[in-house]
């Protein structure tokens, strides 16, 4: 059976190769004579494979060592309430910045915890740019400043990093972490859920400055504290041990491929091809403004929707799945990761340029 170009916005594809080294190694790891899924999480054949993915994440992030990597479940969402139980004090206030769906999720999130101040939002122009950051109005002394760096259902990306000086910046990177080198020196704290560009759902990758665990006043209970995952490195509880493993063979897979410059740039390929060709056309368009639009998920509009479904369906038909828009903003919606080809790209382009040519 063919594979199909799947440009779900996650859970997403997977590089072909990692699909096909974890099948080889489903019955029998390495000579282990068992499944990954049936190790141990405190045995030594789980723990080099943790240790493995770690290494090699921290290589391609360049992480410091100051800083710890965390590898934990229940997605970003639960991180949207995590951070402020971790960070902030009585009395203080968190800085949020409002871009979209994920990022009014993590503000009413925090709410809940603490006083947020909305230092900059989209909204006015719904959600189709990143504020500049001169509009930004930053709390004194704030806990942290926290920002969602893409924005998955609007097609909305940070291409800078803010400054905030001597405050924590916190970044939601779920949607485009692994997609381009980072200065994780510069953020507080970096959190992403896996299923994007990293591995499998179930699994959430959480790097945190070293002066910024344990800090919650109250202390939060110990499973949604940082320091206890710190301490009992990321074993407090059985962890998503296979999604540890696929998220190791991807980032294995990233280091034999150029690391994350080389990634970067196979992204703005593909995200140029598809925005060129989206600008060509009056049949379809792309709402968010050119300097911030997402290489890692590019929404669009046909100019009849009437049209979505046969659009769809035509998709399907030729071997191209998941482009329907999210529930909220409708249209379509390819989100195109680091495993997605080139050629599949292509094939979309082509693809509608021919749907063009037929019901244009």
């Amino acid at each position: 059976m063919a594979r199909v170009y799947n440009f779900s916005a996650g859970p997403a594809a997977l590089p072909e190769d990692v699909l096909r080294q974890a099948a080889d190694e489903m019955l029998d790891w390495h000579g282990s004579g068992q499944s990954v899924m049936e190790m141990s999480h405190r045995g030594k054949d789980f723990m080099s494979i943790a240790a493995a993915a770690e290494a090699d994440l921290r290589e391609l992030l360049a992480v410091p060592e100051n800083y710890k990597v965390l590898f934990l479940q229940g997605g970003a969402s639960l991180q949207f309430e995590m951070i402020p139980m971790n960070l902030i004090g009585p009395g203080a206030t968190a800085d949020y910045v409002n871009t979209g769906e994920w990022a009014k999720k993590a503000i009413k999130a925090a709410t809940h915890f603490s006083q947020v101040n909305v230092a900059a939002s989209s909204q006015d122009a719904a959600f189709t740019y990143a504020p500049a950051q001169a509009d930004w109005t930053l709390t004194d002394g704030a806990a942290y400043v926290h920002y969602t760096s893409n924005e998955t259902i609007g097609g909305v990306e940070f291409h800078w990093t803010p400054e905030v000086g001597d405050v924590p910046l916190v970044s939601d990177m779920s949607s485009n972490i692994m997609s381009k080198p980072i200065d994780v020196s510069k953020y507080g704290l970096v959190y992403a859920g896996a299923q994007k560009n990293i591995g499998p759902a179930g699994l959430t990758i959480v790097i945190i400055r070293d002066d910024l665990v344990g800090k919650g006043e109250p202390a939060p209970s110990p499973m949604l504290d940082y320091a206890t995952h710190v301490k009992a490195g990321s074993m407090y509880n059985t962890p998503p041990t296979y999604g540890i493993y696929v998220a190791g063979l991807v980032f294995a897979h990233l280091k034999a491929n150029g690391g994350l410059a080389a990634a970067e740039q196979r992204n703005i390929a593909k995200a140029a091809l598809l925005y060129d060709y989206l600008d060509s056309t009056d049949f379809y368009r792309n709402p968010v403004a050119k300097d911030d639009r997402s290489r890692m998920n590019v929404p669009f509009t046909l100019a009849d929707p009437a049209l979505d479904a046969e659009f769809l369906a035509g998709a399907t038909k030729n071997g191209m799945v998941q482009l329907k828009g999210h529930r909220s903003v409708g249209g379509m919606r390819a989100s195109i990761y680091n495993a997605m080809p080139i050629e599949g790209v292509q094939a979309l382009v082509d693809y509608m340029a021919d749907f063009v040519a037929t019901k244009g």
